[in-house]
């Protein structure tokens, strides 16, 4: 793990007027970060090694959705908003018109993640087409016999991330597209909730970043999702999210930093910190580090004061492709 002295030692200006810290003084001061349920691993194991090295510094991380993150962002409350998706472009004009400047940064790969419970024995895969089957308003399944006659007459019980969830914005703008979902389904912002509800539900589905998966692997089944180009069923594997062969819920991951918050020592510290040190914490809690040339374009951004999002053109219009390409 890098030293604070050389983390310190390297953020010196950010294109923000910042000023330079002294190498050797440990931070102090608060960091105020809210938002994404997915990304909160990450930011959490990040910043209890970070705060080792700065016992006196505050950080508070609440999980308040990627949507309920940028309400606060965008209005100045918070210096850091983690995030399951790029802003959205209200969210800019939200954001300008509270005179927030922001600096978005890449931090890892997710593939939101199919689950069941371990007592299912019956469905080891599913398509986008069953996916719309099982969760667009209207549908008429009520049981996984009424998805495949070859499965049992068993309820489906279905758990999933709330509106205010940028998880729930992938997965409807995937999979649901202009419609709606159906109402009668559980929902919560926070996703421990939806694991231990499909874990204590033997004819439960539910979906949530692969991270959650992997720390309740024994008692949760990954469905496999058919790749609509190859028609091959894919897991959630590491290699599979970054090669993007598990499609199309490979996605990446953010945090977005307020510009008048990074001229503070501590949340310069901070970040140029996450981004050195991301990808392996990513590693660790179950998620995908990027490839270095991200992080190198994301540190650069940072220490340049390059604000903005990359994902929307200078009229709002949607920029679309891999974040590596994105940010090539």
């Amino acid at each position: 793990m890098q030293s604070n002295t050389k983390a310190l030692a390297s953020v010196t200006a950010l294109g923000l007027g910042a000023v330079a810290i002294a190498a050797t003084a440990p931070v102090t001061g608060s960091v105020n970060i809210a938002g994404s349920s997915t990304v909160a691993p990450i930011t959490i194991a990040v910043a209890e090694s970070f705060r080792d090295l700065n016992p006196d510094l505050q950080i508070q991380n609440a999980i308040t959705g990627t949507g309920g993150g940028f309400k606060r962002f965008t209005v100045g409350e918070t210096d850091i908003s983690n995030a399951s998706r790029p802003i959205k472009w209200s969210e800019v004009k939200i954001a300008r018109e509270n005179g927030v400047e922001f600096i978005e940064l890449p931090v890892a790969y997710d593939g939101l993640t199919f689950v069941v419970n371990n007592d299912n024995y019956w469905c080891d895969q599913l398509s986008v087409e069953d996916m719309k089957k099982l969760f667009l308003e209207g549908s008429k399944v009520k049981t996984w016999n009424d998805l495949n006659p070859n499965w049992p007459n068993r309820d489906i019980k279905m758990f999933i991330p709330g509106t205010d969830s940028g998880t729930f914005d992938y997965f409807k703008e995937v999979v649901v597209e202009d419609g709606n979902i159906r109402g009668d389904v559980t929902v919560s912002e926070d996703d421990n909730i939806l694991v231990n509800g499909v874990a204590n539900e033997a004819g439960a589905i539910g979906f949530f970043g692969v991270a959650y998966y992997e720390e309740n692997k024994d008692k949760l089944k990954a469905v496999n999702i058919v790749n609509p180009e190859t028609g091959e069923a894919v897991g959630p594997t590491p290699d599979a999210i970054e090669a993007g062969d598990y499609a199309p819920f490979s996605r990446p991951l953010f945090v977005y930093v307020n510009t008048k918050s990074a001229q503070r020592p501590e949340i310069r510290a901070f970040v140029q910190y996450y981004l050195e040190n991301g990808g392996k914490y990513a590693s660790q809690v179950g998620y995908v580090p990027l490839p270095q040339s991200v992080y190198f374009r994301a540190m650069r951004n940072f220490r340049q004061g390059k604000t903005g999002t990359q994902f929307h053109d200078a009229d709002g219009n949607a920029v679309k492709g891999s974040v590596v390409d994105v940010y090539r």
